[in-house]
């Protein structure tokens, strides 16, 4: 590979995935190269290769879309997985056959995977241990014979990126190799990309902010103000910490772009999925009703279940987790939540250095 020119890479980067981040990845991605993008829904893909446009983003003009998941491992040696932490796993098994130790795999989607003993449900599970507990990166090493894997993780929000506004990301991976290939790739006069090597921990970040972006569009929808807002940033952010630690990342990951970044930019965005959950669960709508018509997963309300759990059986204080899955599965009004979460007693600020 000629890693000096612009163009460097003689094959097309793949991009698996046609929401509205993969949409926006590969219009990232293609600014420099071709980009092969797989959507499993044929009227996208004949939406895209027609009118290079789809669901109100337009597509570059070197975007290419396929239908056949075969076509893309065969034609491109590095791909970028931006698909739901619910059908990541399948989607891997699909891909596997005809994966090789040659390809490079960089995902972008903010979830965990359980891994639980056959037959096994969340609610079955007294204990959980951190096996039973994937992240995106280990789904992918799980399933395939990719060695280096990547994550992208940050305040990426898709469509800020689709209007051309300025904004970073953190490529983490194990491999310096992977860090750079994905900062040439990615990296643009409005688009910066930071490297961290702590992988588990950055994939974390993503995960672990959608929680906290649920209870800020649940401040919205409730009216409580900026103060409000800012308290819950900061107690959020040493939850993240604790579980995040728990789970094996490393803290200076969490006050970093990929952390307190990203969880600044849910937290204060209307577009962000998880904040509208939130805002309408404060103004009274049930979450199946929510969930309906949503587009989009709205991740953090899966992880709220499993954080939960893994708050219980790592023994780790996380009061908004908890109180969220109270309002979200066992009926409690968000006032009811707002005011135990005021009353919960706390008298160190900063207890994670």
């Amino acid at each position: 590979m000629d890693m000096g020119s612009k163009n460097m890479y003689n094959k097309p980067i793949g991009v698996i995935g046609a929401g509205s981040f993969g949409l926006a990845v590969a219009n990232l991605l293609a600014e420099n190269n071709s980009v092969l993008l797989y959507a499993r829904n044929i009227e996208v893909v004949e939406a895209i290769n027609k009118n290079k446009s789809w669901d109100k983003y337009n597509i570059h003009s070197n975007v290419c879309a396929i239908n056949d998941i075969q076509e893309l491992a065969e034609k491109c040696e590095i791909i970028f997985p931006v698909v739901p932490s619910a059908n990541f796993r399948e989607m891997i098994k699909t891909l596997s056959p005809f994966l090789h130790p040659y390809h490079i795999l960089i995902h972008a989607t903010k979830g965990l995977d359980l891994n639980l003993p056959a037959g096994c449900s969340l609610s079955d599970m007294k204990v959980l241990e951190r096996h039973h507990i994937k992240t995106m990166s280990e789904v992918i090493t799980d399933e395939s014979v990719v060695v280096r894997v990547g994550c992208l993780a940050g305040p990426n929000l898709a469509g800020e990126i689709a209007k051309g506004l300025p904004a970073a990301t953190v490529v983490a991976s194990h491999f310096n190799e992977v860090i750079q290939i994905g900062q040439q790739l990615l990296r643009s006069d409005r688009f910066q990309v930071y490297g961290n090597p702590d992988l588990t921990g950055i994939e974390l970040c993503g995960v672990l902010k959608n929680i906290i972006a649920i209870a800020s569009g649940a401040l919205s929808g409730l009216g409580l103000g900026e103060n409000a807002r800012s308290l819950l940033i900061s107690r959020g952010m040493v939850e993240m910490i604790y579980l995040g630690r728990a789970m094996g990342g490393k803290t200076e990951s969490f006050i970093g772009l990929a952390g307190i970044g990203d969880l600044v930019a849910t937290s204060h965005s209307t577009l962000s999925r998880n904040f509208t959950v939130g805002r309408r669960l404060a103004e009274g709508e049930s979450l199946q009703d929510i969930l309906g018509d949503m587009q989009e997963v709205a991740e953090g309300v899966n992880t709220i279940k499993i954080c939960k759990k893994i708050a219980e059986s790592f023994k780790i204080r996380a009061p908004i987790t908890e109180i969220l899955h109270r309002v979200l599965f066992e009926g409690l009004t968000m006032e009811e939540a707002v005011q135990y979460l005021m009353k919960y007693p706390l008298n160190v600020d900063v207890d994670f250095m």
